[in-house]
């Protein structure tokens, strides 16, 4: 069994979209970001960089001890593994999916969830900031609209974990306000995926605990952007 440690975000349901997507059984540890449990030992003894999420394997491959793992892409290539499904077998798809993996993990992410900052919860909004990872942002769609031109799935022809990386971020665009139909190819890619009943049951974990209005609380605005009264 694996306990995942999770919050309702693009970064949380990378891991519950895996979990769900290759029938791994797995326990929901809810973890209260706006509240500040990412910062108890319990959970630093697990994921020191205090962020969510990490999950715990009671059950690891080799037979011993239950294993912790942290950061998305560390979790997605362990799971990957321990199901052998959602990584190419071939040494030219393992490549091009962890590629757009690190992609994901160093460009989309980081440069969305800014734009997001900026854009939607800054207590002051700075047009600089906001513009400058807006730009990054577009960039980075073209990027991706360019491979899926050529490609059903960022690692090729076969969905994999750098898909599932992809695709929380993705699906942010509406509120961040990026035309989607600029980019064909990734429009194109973006339902496809909708379709498939694993990413949709990964996606649904924990919708009903979003709060779209985190500044509006006043310790959540503490926690999570360092805001005082």
């Amino acid at each position: 069994m694996i306990d995942l440690y999770f919050a309702p975000t693009p970064n949380g349901w990378k891991i519950s979209v895996m979990l769900e997507e290759a029938g791994l059984d797995y326990n929901l540890k809810w973890v209260k970001i706006g509240a500040g449990e990412q910062f108890e030992p319990d959970f630093l003894a697990i994921s020191p960089n205090n962020r969510i999420p990490a999950i715990v394997d009671h059950e690891p491959v080799d037979g011993g001890e239950p294993v912790s793992i942290f950061e998305t892409g560390a979790i997605l290539l362990y799971l990957a593994d321990k199901a052998e499904q959602f990584l190419p077998h071939d040494l030219r798809g393992q490549i091009a999916a962890t590629e757009w993996l690190m992609w994901q993990m160093g460009g989309l992410g980081p440069m969305m969830g800014q734009h997001g900052h900026f854009k939607l919860y800054a207590p002051d909004r700075i047009e600089y900031a906001t513009g400058r990872y807006r730009k990054e942002v577009l960039r980075l769609f073209g990027v991706m609209d360019r491979r899926l031109a050529d490609h059903d799935f960022l690692a090729g022809e076969e969905y994999s974990i750098a898909d599932m990386a992809c695709f929380p971020w993705v699906q942010t665009y509406k509120r961040q306000e990026i035309a989607l139909e600029h980019f064909r190819h990734v429009k194109r890619w973006y339902e496809t995926l909708k379709q498939r009943e694993g990413l949709r049951r990964g996606m649904a974990v924990g919708r009903d605990k979003i709060n779209r209005n985190p500044q509006d609380d006043a310790q959540a605005r503490r926690t999570l952007f360092g805001l005082k009264e």
